[in-house]
């Protein structure tokens, strides 16, 4: 398979034909020279590491090139990493996958964490209501993802617990925990894959999103 164009490669390459390159370097070549132009422009501060624009992995970096490019990956590349995503789910070690909703509504409700002004440790907030309308009661709230209110009762998990609900209950783990597992190029973040939501706070918001009691299902 040819090595795509990384983000990093992208930007190089435009910033070398403003300068008037008449040859395009090679991949290689550009991934160098935009590696130094990251280095120079970004610095570590607090808790907010340079490697988190330079450590993407395979993912990120293919998916970047085809957004990049105006493209879409190929049906069996995005199949090899969702099944390379899928196999990263942690799945809650004492098997359940419920907490409480009040707590997860609290969580989808704070964007806050991973700030260079935030110390190691803090606890993050989950950022829900940037991108999904989740209760009939929240106002203001983001469409890049889709409404999850009635998430639940639409998709009659009466009872979480039952045998039943179950294969629902995973594919919501699953989804949280490591979205590009069932969306290769998901805008949605990996929240328990890249640490940003610990395991019992995604218990928390599966609670918000299936417990029968949550305004959610109401």
């Amino acid at each position: 398979m040819k090595k795509p164009l990384s983000t990093f490669a992208v930007a190089a390459a435009g910033a070398i034909a403003v300068m008037g390159c008449a040859t395009l370097p090679s991949s290689s070549e550009l991934d160098a020279v935009a590696l130094g132009m990251t280095k120079a422009a970004f610095r570590d501060q607090g808790i907010a590491k340079v490697d988190r624009v330079l450590g993407i992995d395979e993912t990120l970096q293919l998916c970047n090139a085809a957004d990049v490019a105006g493209k879409q990956l190929s049906a069996a590349e995005a199949k090899r990493l969702e099944e390379a995503n899928l196999k990263t789910i942690k799945w809650p070690r004492d098997g359940k996958f419920l907490g409480d909703w009040k707590q997860g509504e609290a969580i989808a409700q704070s964007g806050r964490g991973l700030t260079w002004t935030d110390t190691a440790g803090s606890v993050n907030g989950g950022n829900c209501y940037n991108c999904h309308q989740i209760s009939k009661e929240e106002i203001s709230f983001g469409t890049i993802g889709p409404s999850l209110y009635n998430y639940g009762k639409i998709r009659g998990v009466t009872d979480p617990a039952h045998p039943g609900s179950r294969p629902i209950v995973e594919y919501t783990w699953g989804k949280i925990w490591n979205a590009k597992a069932y969306n290769a190029c998901s805008n949605m973040p990996r929240s328990g894959h890249m640490g940003n939501l610990t395991e019992e706070q995604i218990k928390h918001i599966m609670a918000l999103l299936l417990d029968p009691a949550s305004p959610v299902n109401k």
